[in-house]
């Protein structure tokens, strides 16, 4: 485990030992602009594209702690294999409501849940009618993205919102659908795909993440949508999450604009 911004320090060694066949599990917390409270350098930006990126790893972004449980478990599961991967956990120190990871309650709805965020996302929030708009957020900014989708519902758009988890495994699956690159250890299944987001609820989409915003700009081709993509593109300052947040445009007010301009 170490402080998210220095995985880059550490990618070196640790990319020649994935090389070299070795497996371990990387984590790496806190991260993002998340951690502003401690100062504007600690800020990582493109350690999302490290984790999407790096062969023979599995990237995860959990949002919840329920979701960091199931992916450790997951990642711990791939190691010591012929076939294992590593793995790269990238957390959050950022204080979440555990409610609004509405985890079902049956069995088999808790199950179906565990397997989509094993295998890269899930539907957090689906609108009672066709959605004007879907939200893709991933980790620490899940409360932006719902808080967003309630403002939008007051003025008449509804949202679905989408947890990523893992962008890696969402672009395996793209890529396996295409029939294109490997599929290992049940990567680059494409169920996962119609899974979260259902080609029936396709709609403009808005990517958000606390990290470089291209990391998830793939995902509106999966039916060719219009969309916006939200991240952090510039080095970060020291503050509150909330003057944060705004200062790089993922706060929940800039999500319900940039749907506003996509629907």
């Amino acid at each position: 485990m170490l402080y998210d911004p220095f995985v880059e320090r550490a990618l070196e060694p640790w990319s020649f030992g994935i090389y070299a066949g070795g497996q371990s599990i990387l984590v790496g917390t806190p991260s993002g602009v998340s951690l502003a409270p401690e100062g504007g350098a600690h800020q990582s930006i493109s350690t999302p594209s490290v984790g999407l990126e790096q062969p023979g790893c599995v990237a995860y972004e959990p949002a919840f702690a329920i979701e960091v449980e199931w992916t450790l478990l997951a990642s711990l599961a791939r190691l010591g294999r012929p076939d294992g991967t590593s793995a790269y956990l990238r957390l959050s120190t950022r204080p979440v409501d555990q409610h609004l990871a509405a985890v079902p309650a049956d069995p088999a709805a808790r199950e179906r849940r565990r397997r989509q965020v094993v295998a890269g996302a899930y539907l957090l929030r689906r609108s009672d009618t066709a959605p004007a708009v879907t939200i893709a957020a991933m980790g620490a900014m899940v409360p932006e993205a719902l808080a967003a989708a309630d403002r939008l519902a007051d003025l008449g758009h509804v949202a679905d919102v989408v947890c990523v988890t893992s962008p890696g495994l969402l672009f395996e699956a793209v890529q396996a659908r295409g029939g294109r690159g490997p599929a290992a250890d049940g990567a680059g299944q494409s169920w996962i795909l119609d899974a979260a987001f259902p080609a029936r609820r396709a709609a403009p989409m808005v990517t958000l993440l606390d990290g470089h915003p291209h990391t998830l700009a793939f995902l509106a081709g999966i039916h060719g949508v219009r969309a916006a993509h939200l991240g952090v593109t510039r080095f970060g300052q020291s503050g509150d999450l909330e003057s944060v947040y705004r200062h790089h445009g993922i706060d929940a007010g800039s999500v319900v604009a940039a749907a506003l301009d996509v629907v």
